[in-house]
C-alpha cells in the first residue's frame, strides 16, 4: 500500500504544473497557502488516515476503503472546507477537519462505487481497490465512508449541515443513476451533461463551502453566496477533467486516457463537436466497440480541436472560475478569501 499523503504532497503537486505552464507566480502562491495552512494539512491527511471507523483489522471492506484514502488525492474539497471556515469567526479546529474529512470520504466513497459500476482498472495511478479487494469490498468500503462521514458531521453538533448532506448524497445518487442508465448510448443533451455534473461533481463543492462558512458564522446571505461559487466551481472541475480525459498525461491524471470516451460518457467537448460536426456522433459511437483502437480515439481527438471543442470547454471552465471567484469577493477581503480564489484558479490550470 502506498505511503500516505502528507501536507506536503497537497499543494505541491498544482504548484509544480504551475510552473510547468509558465505560471510562476501561481507556484509560489500555492506553496505560500501550503505554509500558511500547513497544520490543518497535515492533522487532515492524519486524520484521514487513522479514521475511527476503519481501523487496521484484516476487513476487506475497511481496507478496500483506507486503501483509497491513502493512495493520496488533489484533496480540492476539504480544502475548501478548511479555507470557508477562516472567512469569520474563529472555530474549533477539530470541528472543521471534521467536516473537511466528510467532504473527502463523501468524494471517496463515489469514487469506489464509481470504479465498480465503470469497471475502472486504475485510480489516482494504481489498481483501482476493486480490482486489489474484489467488486463487493469496494461497494462496502464505499459504504463504510459514507456511515463514518454522517458520524462527523453528527460530532459537529450542526444539524442542518446533517440535513443538507443527507440531501447532497440524494443527488449525488441521482446523477449517477442517470449517468448510468444514459452511457454506452451517446446521445448528446446539453441539458442532461448539466445535471449530472452538478449532481456527480458541484453539489459536494457546495456542500463544502456551505459547511465551512456555516462554521465561520457567516450570515445567510453570505453562506448562499459561497454556494453557489461551489457549483460554479464544481461545475469547472468536472469539464476540465472532461479536457483531460480527451489530451491529458495519464501519469498525472492517474487514469487511462480516453476512459470516458470508451465508455461512451457524455462530456462536453463531444457534446460540441456533435453539434458542429456531421457524422461526429457516430465516429464517437465506433471508439465505445470492443474494435475501436487508439487510431480512432485519436481520430475524434483531432475532430475535436480541429472544430475548436476542447478550447471551448476551456473557456466555458474559466467563465464558471470567473463567477466562483466573483461570489468570493462577495466577502471581506482577508488571507482566506485570497487563498479561496487562488484554489480557484488551480481548477482551470491543473493537468491531473
Amino acid at each position: 500500500m502506498n505511503a500516505p499523503a502528507t501536507e506536503a504532497t497537497v499543494l505541491e503537486p498544482l504548484a509544480g504544473v504551475a510552473r510547468q505552464v509558465g505560471s510562476l507566480d501561481l507556484a509560489d502562491q500555492l506553496l505560500a497557502m501550503r505554509q500558511w495552512m500547513a497544520t490543518d494539512l497535515k492533522q487532515l491527511e492524519e486524520q484521514l488516515c487513522q479514521l475511527d471507523g476503519l481501523s487496521k483489522e484484516p476487513e476487506s471492506a475497511k481496507a478496500a476503503a483506507q486503501y483509497l484514502l491513502e493512495s493520496g488525492g488533489k484533496r480540492v474539497r476539504p480544502l475548501i472546507v478548511l479555507l470557508a471556515s477562516r472567512l469569520g469567526q474563529p472555530v474549533a479546529r477539530r470541528d472543521v477537519r471534521d467536516l473537511a474529512v466528510t467532504c473527502e470520504l463523501i468524494h471517496a466513497a463515489t469514487l469506489l462505487h464509481d470504479d465498480v459500476i465503470d469497471e475502472g482498472d486504475e485510480r489516482r495511478g494504481q489498481p483501482t481497490a476493486r480490482r486489489v479487494y474484489t467488486n463487493s469490498a469496494s461497494i462496502l468500503g464505499g459504504d463504510h465512508l459514507l456511515i463514518e462521514a454522517l458520524r462527523l458531521v453528527q460530532r459537529s453538533g450542526q444539524p442542518q449541515l446533517l440535513s443538507s448532506l443527507l440531501d447532497t448524497i440524494s443527488e449525488i445518487v441521482t446523477a449517477e443513476a442517470l449517468q448510468l442508465e444514459w452511457r454506452g448510448r451517446f446521445e448528446p443533451d446539453r441539458s442532461l451533461y448539466m445535471k449530472v455534473i452538478r449532481g456527480k461533481t458541484a453539489v459536494l463543492f457546495r456542500w463544502g463551502f456551505e459547511a465551512g462558512a456555516t462554521l465561520a458564522g457567516l450570515s445567510e446571505d453570505q453562506v448562499e453566496s459561497l454556494k453557489q461559487a461551489g457549483m460554479a466551481l464544481g461545475e469547472a472541475f468536472q469539464l476540465i477533467d472532461d479536457v483531460l480525459d480527451l489530451e491529458g498525461e495519464s501519469t498525472q491524471t492517474g487514469k487511462a486516457l480516453f476512459t470516458d470516451l470508451r465508455e461512451g460518457k457524455l462530456t462536453w467537448p463531444l457534446i460540441l463537436a456533435a453539434e458542429q460536426v456531421d457524422g461526429f456522433v457516430d465516429q464517437v459511437r465506433s471508439c465505445m466497440s470492443d474494435q475501436s483502437g487508439l487510431d480512432s480515439q485519436s481520430a475524434v481527438v483531432q475532430t475535436l480541436r480541429r472544430c475548436g471543442a476542447l478550447d471551448a470547454t476551456r473557456q466555458l471552465a474559466a467563465e464558471r472560475v470567473g463567477f466562483a471567484q466573483a461570489c468570493v469577493k462577495t466577502l471581506p477581503p482577508g488571507q482566506a478569501r485570497d487563498a479561496l480564489e487562488l484554489l480557484a484558479r488551480t481548477v482551470v490550470e491543473r493537468k491531473g
